[in-house]
């Protein structure tokens, strides 16, 4: 058996999960708390330099350590982000592009081709996570670019990589290079443990996202009509790798 291949069935054995790409956790979907999927509050998370589900947490080290023994370092760019975070990133990109004379509608379309709007953000749930590799070199100034990942990039070796092997742990794309799916644009560095999101994202669609998005004191907020709230929904929030979908 070659290393790598070793190295994947002992770390989802360890793990109690099977070598299966559709796997999923069992839970009940009606006890999982709004105030996590909404990234209020999450009792679920460990680490420290970063933190994720716990699930996530265990299956992300040891895949870690499967593509360290290929020459592969994953670096953590962003995992868990709590709602006062995600607040702050969408405050601070809505006062930019609004001072720089977009109008309210406007920048909220610029702001959600890559962030979203605080409460709907995957990364609340501690599943969702940004990842480069921390070896390469030269290093961008701005990691988070899709040119990096492909073609001569410097993290091209890691998306190779993780094309290869994520989905074995449980880690699958959210944002895909798919000209026809809608929402986010294409971001090759955002994978998501699909044993626990899934049933995250399952419980989060049966939340009345709309009322909780017109009580919250967002900027921009007023200007969200419930033709732009259900478009987003459907476009931002639903039309991701299909894989990923309850």
């Amino acid at each position: 058996m070659k290393r790598i291949e070793f190295i994947k069935t002992t770390a989802l054995a360890t793990a109690g999960l099977p070598l299966l790409s559709g796997f999923r956790i069992p839970m009940d979907q009606d006890l999982i708390p709004k105030a996590l999927l909404m990234g209020y509050a999450n009792d679920q998370l460990v680490g420290t330099d970063y933190q994720l589900e716990r699930q996530t947490w265990s299956t992300f080290e040891k895949m870690s350590a499967a593509a360290a023994a290929d020459g592969i370092q994953i670096e953590v760019a962003s995992a868990f982000r709590s709602y006062d975070r995600q607040l702050a990133i969408w405050s601070g990109k809505y006062d930019r592009f609004t001072k720089a004379g977009m109008s309210p509608l406007a920048a909220m379309e610029k702001i959600i081709e890559y962030s979203t709007i605080p409460g709907t953000s995957r990364h609340h749930w501690g599943t969702d996570i940004d990842l480069i590799d921390g070896g390469a070199s030269p290093r961008p100034k701005s990691v988070l670019e899709p040119q990096h990942f492909h073609g001569k990039g410097p993290f091209c070796k890691f998306k190779e990589w993780m094309d290869a092997h994520a989905e074995s742990f449980g880690f699958f794309e959210v944002y895909t290079n798919n000209a026809k799916r809608k929402g986010f644009k294409y971001e090759p560095w955002h994978f998501s443990y699909k044993p626990v999101s899934q049933n995250y994202l399952a419980a989060y669609l049966k939340l009345d996202i709309k009322s909780e998005l017109e009580r919250l004191e967002i900027p921009g907020s007023k200007h969200m009509d419930v033709q732009f709230i259900e478009k987003y929904l459907q476009d931002n929030i639903s039309d991701i790798n299909p894989d990923l979908l309850p």
